[in-house]
C-alpha cells in the first residue's frame, strides 16, 4: 500500500521491527538503528521502549537492540500445527489435482512424522492413511525430507533408526539433499511408494509434502516428473516466507 501511513507511530514501530529482523541476532545499537531508519535517536528510543514493554524488542545491558521473544513467536504461532495445515491446504489440493495422486502434509515430532493433512484424488486410492497418524520418520519420504534438510548428521540419525538400517537411511538422506526430494519404496505399505519435498522457512524445514501412489505408477521417471510438478505447483501457493529447496 503506497503513500503515507495513517498512523505514523505504528508505521515507525513496524519499520523498527523489520530493520531489527534484517540485522539478525546481533541486533543494532540505537545510533545505527536510527541512521538506517533516517529518524532522530530520541524518536526511535521511544518506539523501542514501547516495543520492549511487550517483549517485541530486547536489549543487552547498554548494548544492541534485537527482536524479542514475542516478535519471534508470531511467526512460530502462525505456522504451527493446525494453522500450518489450513495455510497449506490449497497447495495440497492443487498438487493432488495436477498429479492425480494422494498428497500428504507432515511434520516431525520427536522421531516420528505426524500427518497434518491429506488430499485424495478423484480416482480410487489404494493407500490407507489418516490425519493424526504417526509413523517412524526414517522410513517415510516425508520424514527423510525433514531430516535431510534439518542438517541431521550420522550421529543424530542413530536416534531415528535401528542399527542395521543406518547406512541405507543415511544414503537416502544424502540423496534427498542432492536432489531436493526424498523417496520411499514399499517401506510402510506393500506396493506403495512416495516422493516428498520439504517446505522451508529460511533454511529450516517446517513441514514436508508428499505424493503417494502404487509403485506401478511411481517408477523412476514418474518420480522425476512428480518432483518437477511439485516444484511448479507448490511455490506460488505457499504462504509468504515459505519455500522449497532451490
Amino acid at each position: 500500500m503506497a503513500g503515507a501511513s495513517p498512523i505514523e507511530s505504528v508505521d515507525r514501530a513496524l519499520q523498527v521491527l523489520t530493520t531489527l529482523a534484517e540485522a539478525g541476532p546481533r541486533g543494532l545499537v540505537l545510533a545505527d538503528l536510527a541512521a538506517r531508519l533516517g529518524v532522530h535517536k530520541t524518536t526511535v528510543h521511544r518506539t523501542l521502549a514501547a516495543l520492549r514493554l511487550r517483549d517485541f524488542v530486547t536489549q543487552e545491558p547498554g548494548g544492541a537492540y534485537a527482536l524479542g521473544g514475542a516478535a519471534v513467536a508470531l511467526g512460530e504461532t502462525y505456522l504451527a500445527g493446525d494453522n500450518l495445515a489450513v495455510l497449506l491446504h490449497p497447495a495440497l489440493v492443487a498438487l493432488s489435482r495436477d498429479v492425480a495422486e494422494l498428497v500428504h502434509l507432515g511434520v516431525l515430532v520427536g522421531t516420528e512424522v505426524v500427518y497434518l493433512d491429506k488430499v485424495e484424488p478423484d480416482r480410487p486410492v489404494r493407500v490407507w492413511s489418516q490425519v493424526g497418524r504417526t509413523v517412524p520418520a526414517a522410513r517415510t519420504a516425508l520424514g527423510r525430507a525433514l531430516l535431510a534438510f534439518r542438517g541431521t548428521d550420522r550421529a543424530a540419525l542413530a536416534g531415528y533408526v535401528a542399527p542395521g538400517d543406518a547406512e541405507r537411511v543415511w544414503a537416502a538422506l544424502e540423496g534427498a539433499r542432492a536432489t531436493g526430494r526424498a523417496v520411499e519404496d514399499q517401506e510402510n505399505e506393500p506396493g506403495i511408494g512416495c516422493v516428498a519435498v520439504p517446505v522451508l522457512r529460511g533454511g529450516a524445514p517446517v513441514a514436508a509434502v508428499s505424493v503417494t501412489a502404487p509403485v506401478e505408477r511411481l517408477g523412476e521417471e514418474r518420480v522425476v516428473e512428480v518432483h518437477a510438478r511439485m516444484r511448479a505447483v507448490l511455490p506460488p501457493l505457499l504462504p509468504a516466507g515459505l519455500h522449497l529447496p532451490a
